[in-house]
């Protein structure tokens, strides 16, 4: 796949698969289940850290990633925005993964919120990617305040029901031309596969690996989900017919 690299904010990355870091039952689980997803980008939430001088972290477990920080928890924009400003003051990127909550039961994003927030950032040198909802003329709006990817739904946070609504993610990759990588929802490798399939670039995802039974093994089947799916894209599948059709010749048959 390194003739098909995806590329994101000018650099160019081996793996279409982003994963989190919550919810492992330990480090070693962390490590082993990021190792087998092939990931390159590994999303930290930010207000989450809780580093322990003398004791192993989150951060030594991911060593020789691309950190990813998120604004996970923020239910403000200005909230988001000092989230943002307190990784960059950590040291770990100027990437962000920008997400401004709406609704403790839903975990919907605040889209509003989410582009004044992703304005302000933006502005300040920021490479911002947005969770957002399924919707082209947000996405759109978020593409023109200068984001550098936009992270639609499949489905709500840590549900696993999978790709909800795939003709507004095909609406959403029509209308932007940055990235589009679908967040949240993905329970199984078939969900990722299909993702890439319609045409999406990558696929993040954390609780549809550190919830599955056997964690480290989900994330190996994430892995080939993606890479099959996006194969699959752009060899470009059949069309879809009503009826039969025979895959034997039709002519010169002997009578």
């Amino acid at each position: 796949m390194n003739s098909d690299p995806f590329v994101l904010a000018g650099k160019s990355y081996r793996s279409r698969l982003l994963v989190g870091t919550g919810k492992y039952k330990d480090l070693d689980e962390t490590r082993a289940a990021t190792k087998a997803s092939g990931a390159e980008i590994v999303t930290v939430a930010v207000r989450r850290l809780d580093p322990k001088p003398g004791e192993p972290s989150l951060l030594d477990a991911l060593a020789g990633y691309t950190l990813l920080p998120n604004t996970a928890g923020c239910y403000t924009a200005d909230e988001a925005i000092r989230t943002a400003r307190l990784a960059r003051e950590l040291g770990m990127t100027e990437f962000v993964k920008l997400e401004v909550i709406g609704d403790e039961i839903t975990l919907f994003p605040d889209a509003e919120a989410t582009l004044a927030a992703a304005r302000v950032l933006v502005k300040e040198g920021f490479v911002v990617l947005p969770y957002t909802n399924d919707d082209p003329i947000m996405a759109k709006k978020l593409e023109d305040a200068g984001c550098a990817a936009v992270m639609p739904l499949a489905a709500p946070i840590g549900s696993g029901l999978g790709i909800r609504n795939p003709y507004n993610l095909r609406m959403v990759l029509d209308a932007v031309k940055v990235p589009v990588i679908v967040d949240a929802g993905v329970g199984t490798a078939s969900d990722a596969a299909e993702a890439l399939e319609l045409g999406c670039h990558a696929v993040l995802m954390n609780t549809g690996i550190a919830g599955a039974k056997h964690p480290v093994l989900m994330a190996e089947a994430m892995r080939l989900g993606v890479e099959a799916g996006r194969k699959a894209f752009l060899a470009g599948r059949m069309p879809r017919r009503l009826h039969a059709h025979a895959s034997s010749p039709e002519v010169g048959l002997i009578e």
